[in-house]
C-alpha cells in the first residue's frame, strides 16, 4: 500500500560532552506576552490580538494526522537505525507542531531549504517517507528532485542553507514572482557566521524569505543559553526586520505565525525570523546520548506540553474526533512503519562506479584517470573470488 501525505503538489514557484549547569534560562509562560499562543498544553483556544486562526474541523484532523503519521515514521526511522539498517539519524520528538504547522502555511510555489530533521515539512510537501532514508542508509546523495516539491535536499552543513535560501530569495524577488522561502535551521546553527550573512542579504535585498528556527533548547549537548544572551527571536531587530516567538508545540499558532511572514514576504516587506520556542525529547542523533547533559525532570516537563498531545485533547474537548477516527489513524501508522521498513530494507546497494559521473560536465582527464584505477581496484576482488573457488573445486 502507499501512505501519501493530504499535501496537494503543484510544484515550482509563480512565473565531547559535559553536565548541563544547574541554572537555566526560565522558561515562557503562556502567559508571557512574547510567545504567541493558540492552543494551551490542555488543549484550550487561546485568543491573540495579532494572529488568528479558525480551521475547520476537517482541518484539525488534518493536522492532527500528520503530526501522528510523522511520529510513527520517525519513530520507525529510529528504530531502523539501532537495528543497523541506517547509519545515522536526526529525531524530529517533540517537534511535529512547529514543523506541520509551519509546513502547511506553504502554498505550493513556495521553496523550502531544510536541515536534516525537517522530516515533518518534507511530509507536507509531499516528498514519500522512504525518499528521506537513501542518504542514511548510503545509497544515495539525497532520493528526491528538490524541484518536484519546491523542497531542498538535506543540508548537513550547520547553517549553510540560510544562504542557499537567501539567495533563492533574492532571485524569486528578481523574477517578479510572488511566492516565498523559507529555511529551517536549530538554535545551535544560529551563532553560525552563514547565519549572521543571510540575515544581513536578506535584509538589505529586501529578500521575501522566513527564517524559521526551532529552538529546541539543547545545540547537541549545549543549551542555548552558550548561544545568546538575550531571545534569538530579537536578534532581528539588529539586522533591521522582525523577530516574533512563537509556542512551538501549539501547531495552531506555528501555522498562523508562519502563515503571516510569508504573506509578509510576498507582499514585498522582506525577511521574518521565527522562533519556535519548542524542545527536542530525543537524542540530537542516534550517535548521542542526552542523559549525560541533561536532566529527566526537563524531559518530564516539557512531555506535559506534547504537542500530539495538546491538539487530540481539543479534538476531544471541541467533540471534533470519535473514537473510531483515533483508531483508523492508528492502523493507518502502523501500515506506513511497515511500507518504511519493507522499503529501506529492499534499497539496492548503489553502483560503485557512480562516484565518478557528474564530477564535471564535460569529463576530466584526472577523474578518467581515477574511475580506471578504481574499477581495476574493483575487479581485483572478483578475481580473488574467481582463483579462491577454484581452488575450492579443485580439493
Amino acid at each position: 500500500m502507499t501512505v501519501e501525505s493530504t499535501a496537494a503538489r503543484k510544484p515550482r514557484r509563480s512565473s565531547g560532552t559535559k553536565r548541563a549547569s544547574a541554572k537555566r534560562t526560565p522558561q515562557p509562560q503562556s502567559s508571557d506576552p512574547q510567545l504567541v499562543q493558540l492552543l494551551s498544553p490542555e488543549g484550550e483556544r487561546v485568543e491573540h490580538p495579532d494572529y488568528r486562526i479558525d480551521p475547520t474541523p476537517d482541518e484539525l484532523r488534518g493536522l492532527y494526522r500528520d503530526m501522528v503519521l510523522t511520529r510513527r515514521f520517525d519513530a520507525e526511522a529510529t528504530a531502523l537505525q539501532r537495528q543497523g539498517e541506517l547509519g545515522l539519524w536526526a529525531s524530529l520528538l517533540g517537534q511535529e507542531a512547529a514543523q506541520i504547522g509551519s509546513g502547511r502555511a506553504l502554498r505550493d510555489d513556495d521553496y523550502v531549504f531544510p536541515t536534516y530533521r525537517e522530516h515533518g515539512v518534507a511530509w507536507c510537501r509531499g516528498v514519500d517517507p522512504t525518499n528521506l532514508l537513501g542518504m542514511f542508509r548510503g545509497v544515495n546523495h539525497g532520493g528526491w528532485d528538490p524541484n518536484s516539491n519546491n523542497f531542498h535536499l538535506y543540508t548537513i552543513v550547520i547553517g549553510s542553507q540560510t544562504l542557499h535560501a537567501t539567495g533563492y530569495a533574492m532571485g524569486v524577488a528578481k523574477d517578479g514572482a510572488d511566492s516565498a522561502v523559507i529555511a529551517y535551521f536549530g538554535d545551535g546553527a544560529s551563532s553560525q557566521g552563514d547565519v549572521a550573512e543571510s540575515f544581513t542579504f536578506s535584509a538589505v535585498y529586501n529578500a521575501p524569505v522566513v527564517f524559521f528556527c526551532q529552538n529546541n533548547q539543547w545545540a547537541i549537548s549545549e543549551p542555548t543559553e552558550k548561544q545568546t544572551r538575550v531571545p534569538l527571536y530579537q536578534r532581528a531587530q539588529g539586522y533591521g526586520f522582525p523577530g516574533i516567538r512563537v509556542d512551538g508545540n501549539d501547531v495552531l499558532a506555528c501555522l498562523a505565525v508562519t502563515r503571516s511572514a510569508l504573506e509578509r514576504a510576498r507582499r514585498g516587506e522582506g525577511p521574518t525570523l521565527v522562533e519556535a520556542f519548542t524542545y527536542r525529547m530525543g537524542a540530537h542523533t542516534t550517535s548521542d546520548d542526552p542523559t549525560k547533559y541533561r536532566a529527566d525532570e526537563e524531559r518530564e516537563a516539557w512531555e506535559a506540553k506534547d504537542p500530539i498531545l495538546r491538539l487530540r485533547r481539543c479534538l476531544e474537548r471541541e467533540g471534533h474526533a470519535e473514537e473510531a477516527f483515533f483508531t483508523a489513524l492508528d492502523e493507518e501508522s502502523e501500515a506506513l512503519g511497515k511500507r518504511v521498513r519493507e522499503v529501506v530494507r529492499a534499497m539496492p546497494d548503489p553502483d560503485p562506479m557512480a562516484i565518478f559521473d557528474h564530477v564535471y560536465a564535460d569529463g576530466h582527464t584526472l577523474v578518467d584517470e581515477e574511475r580506471a584505477q578504481f574499477a581495476a581496484y574493483q575487479a581485483s576482488f572478483a578475481d580473488n573470488d574467481t582463483a579462491a573457488s577454484a581452488a575450492e573445486g579443485s580439493k
